[in-house]
């Protein structure tokens, strides 16, 4: 399979070639405007994001992906950074053709020094100029004073210091606590919810989890089942801070549905569903008290 790049801010990751509705238009196209196909969302047409399997996930700016096959333009892709039970090698899904370009051979994310959105949004100047999302990953080519300078799928680009943060390598990043995971999380409190959002445009419950943890240096699966089957495993009793809480139906008995982040103090972090927005809740006394069913720890509780 050929390796490719994402060459637009947030590509979503449709079910099949043809999933994606007149109104999803702006985002399946190059360039992608995120914000006016949000915006052109009523909470009917985004609930059938979900109701009708129409999305699956999504990647950003400079991710790879392999390429599987093509149809109509379109792109059969997995995501090897997005850890799946459903296929070993990655997440996969659809995108749009144009919406990727083909990775060149000097590019490199494992290796060599790179830079880390690690506000909300960056504005990315220079040749183009984007949003780019928080936890946007873009190879180092120089640093100054004020800026640094980042190779991009489109050419070079210019992004502040304010914004980001420089690793050796993506090996060499910073692990971060449990309490640093619940402090990433606090930074979108009041965004709405998207059904497989990956992105500070929208996450769903799972893309909000597995964002907060890659932005402390830990890759963990995609979706919420394969969360609670990695981990290490954490009794009820002695969950803290940043560890994962998973939620089944039946009262817990069943199928895992949801899953968040545990605040402290009896309290969850999470991007509950549609029409809701990222919040802090008391668990005490709510439908998600009644359906935990377990918890897992992905950080370490010293230094790795």
């Amino acid at each position: 399979m050929d390796k490719w790049l994402v060459n637009v801010p947030v590509a979503t990751v449709w079910t099949s070639f043809d999933s994606a509705r007149d109104i999803d238009w702006d985002a399946v196209t190059n360039p992608v405007n995120m914000a006016a196909w949000l915006h052109g969302l009523t909470y009917e047409t985004r609930l059938g994001l979900c109701e009708d399997n129409l999305v699956q996930t999504q990647v950003l700016f400079g991710q790879e992906v392999l390429l599987m096959e093509e149809k109509e333009n379109w792109a059969h892709i997995i995501i090897p950074s997005q850890p799946s039970s459903k296929n070993e090698s990655g997440y996969p899904g659809w995108v749009p053709k144009s919406q990727l370009v083909r990775s060149e051979a000097e590019w490199n994310l494992h290796d060599g020094p790179v830079v880390v959105v690690t506000s909300p949004k960056a504005i990315l100047s220079g040749e183009n100029i984007l949003e780019l999302s928080f936890q946007t990953t873009l190879p180092l080519i120089n640093e100054e004073d004020s800026k640094v300078y980042v190779k991009t799928p489109k050419g070079i680009g210019e992004l502040g210091w304010e914004n980001i943060v420089v690793f050796e390598t993506m090996a060499a990043r910073y692990k971060g606590m449990g309490s640093d995971i619940v402090s990433a999380g606090e930074q979108f409190l009041g965004l709405p919810y998207l059904w497989g959002g990956m992105s500070s445009y929208g996450y769903d419950c799972s893309g909000f989890s597995y964002s907060m943890c890659k932005a402390n240096g830990f890759i963990i699966p995609r979706d919420a089942h394969d969360q609670a089957n990695t981990g290490k495993t954490v009794p009820l009793s002695e969950i803290k801070p940043g560890d994962l809480l998973f939620f089944a139906h039946e009262e817990g008995k069943g199928s895992i549905h949801h899953v968040g982040i545990y605040y402290g103090n009896g309290k969850l972090l999470h991007s509950p569903n549609t029409g809701k927005t990222v919040e802090i809740i008391l668990l005490a006394g709510t439908i998600y008290e009644r359906e935990l069913c377990a918890a897992r720890r992905y950080w370490h509780e010293t230094e790795a």
